[in-house]
């Protein structure tokens, strides 16, 4: 029995003056902080010790602070030398601040004479205006620019720059960071797919003209033969054979839209107006047919030309105005197309406008299915390579523009080198050319018959 008033001095009891432990006076929430913060802090020393962190901020009243670490910098520096490209860092106004060994071997000068130069010393005239220009407005996400090097040898290198504007931590004024590459390969890869492209260009035109001789020259001229001979069983015909008779004059009929139709065929792949009369009389001929077709109104209005003009340069214009007319009759919506051929100092111009609904002439990737996109882009090469320029413009609901100008004052990219057709006539075929302007189809009661706009054939 415990007496009154007396503590109780079993084995398991604390005694009331006992002081607590330091754990026992925080807060169970405070204590779970502190531990978290003290495991951050030692995977954060165990990071810096293995090199994982090379950069640290620090958060405090004067704000975020960054410190890097002594040597943090080489494993960049060694990511920058290994770089297959040029890496600069410029002032303002194109002094190199730092340059890497790639950049000196691109302008073959050694790296203590690049560094703390100008930029502007391994540029042409040229460059150096059309990158002051873009350097007084680069935007924050960067630029890029295609320009041409000049090395310490005088010869000349295609590089693509890639400009950035930099932040750097301690440095008051702005700099530029600029990754250059080398784009002499690619551009010869260009040039060697080019060619390839310009010859695959000529087998297809000299098949072309090789089915279209055989459709005019074979087809047509059996057609004529079978167009005649319904002729004549439809005259032998009496008026009591009517529905016989009828049926005649039918047959004539179609086989004359017929024989139309497959000389459209053979005028599109290769006009003969092109090769006998020149570039002025199949744009007429062309532009001509294309308003009778479509119902579109076209307006031609063409300079003389004292010469004709080289062969490839009408053929290369020719095709261009044909892939327009197509595009306008297939996409455009248009009610009215303009052409005009000029003759400004030394060059030829063809313009191609219409006010159609307009299109986006930025490029796009091929389809999957490999349809669509080669018709601008067959217009621009057939340019390029004719020693020319395409330009298209084109705004949605405000129509669209093609021009295309050739320079006749140089040779350029073989325009003179590929001869002029000459086309063949067999012994005992009608070859007539046919005329600029075409014909229209004749009406029910005309007793002659328009034949594929070359040979006419009397009906009675």
């Amino acid at each position: 029995m415990t007496r009154p008033g007396r503590a109780d001095k079993s084995p398991g009891a604390r005694p009331a003056h006992a002081p607590r432990s330091g754990t026992d006076r925080i807060p169970a929430g405070e204590l779970a902080q502190l531990r978290a913060r003290l495991t951050e802090a030692e995977a954060t020393l165990r990071a810096i010790r293995t090199g994982e962190v090379d950069t640290v901020l620090v958060a405090g009243k004067e704000g975020s602070q960054v410190f890097t670490l002594d040597g943090a910098e080489h494993a960049y520096r060694v990511l920058i030398e290994s770089m297959n490209e040029g890496a600069l860092t410029l002032t303002v106004d194109k002094t190199i601040l730092y340059a890497n060994q790639c950049f000196a071997r691109m302008v073959k000068c050694p790296l203590e004479q690049v560094i703390g130069s100008s930029f502007r010393r391994f540029l042409s005239t040229t460059d150096r205006a059309a990158l002051r220009t873009l350097l007084k407005r680069v935007p924050p996400a960067g630029a890029k620019v295609h320009l041409a090097l000049r090395p310490g040898d005088g010869s000349h290198m295609p590089v693509n720059i890639s400009i950035r504007p930099l932040a750097r931590s301690g440095v008051k004024r702005a700099t530029l960071g600029m990754v250059v590459t080398d784009m002499t390969e690619a551009r010869h890869n260009e040039e060697r797919l080019r060619a390839l492209t310009h010859r695959v260009v000529q087998v297809q035109e000299a098949e072309r003209g090789r089915v279209a001789f055989e459709l005019h020259d074979h087809i047509t001229q059996l057609l004529c033969a079978v167009l005649v001979r319904s002729q004549a069983l439809a005259n032998q015909l009496s008026q009591c054979d009517g529905p016989a008779k009828r049926e005649a004059v039918t047959l004539r009929v179609l086989l004359g839209q017929t024989a139309e139709e497959v000389e459209r065929i053979s005028r599109n792949l290769r006009p003969s107006v092109l090769d006998e009369l020149g570039l002025v009389a199949v744009l007429r001929d062309t532009t001509a047919e294309f308003a009778e077709r479509t119902g579109v109104r076209v307006k031609l209005a063409c300079v003389p030309l004292p010469a004709r003009l080289p062969a490839p340069i009408e053929l290369t214009l020719y095709r261009i105005l044909q892939e327009a007319l197509k595009n306008v009759e297939q996409h455009a919506r248009a009610r009215r197309v303009t052409v005009q051929l000029t003759r400004p100092d030394d060059d030829v111009q063809l313009v191609i406008q219409d006010d159609g609904i307009g299109f986006n002439p930025e490029p796009h990737p091929p389809r999957r299915n490999g349809k669509g996109g080669l018709g601008l882009l067959s217009m621009r090469e057939r340019a390029i390579y004719a020693g020319g320029e395409l330009k298209i413009t084109s705004v949605r609901h405000a129509g669209t523009e093609i021009e295309v100008i050739i320079p006749l004052g140089t040779e350029r990219a073989g325009a003179r080198a590929a001869p002029r057709p000459q086309r063949v006539t067999r012994p005992g075929r009608a070859d007539q050319l046919r005329r600029p302007a075409p014909t229209s189809r004749a009406a029910t009661g005309d007793r002659s018959h328009s034949v594929a706009g070359r040979v006419r054939i009397p009906l009675a």
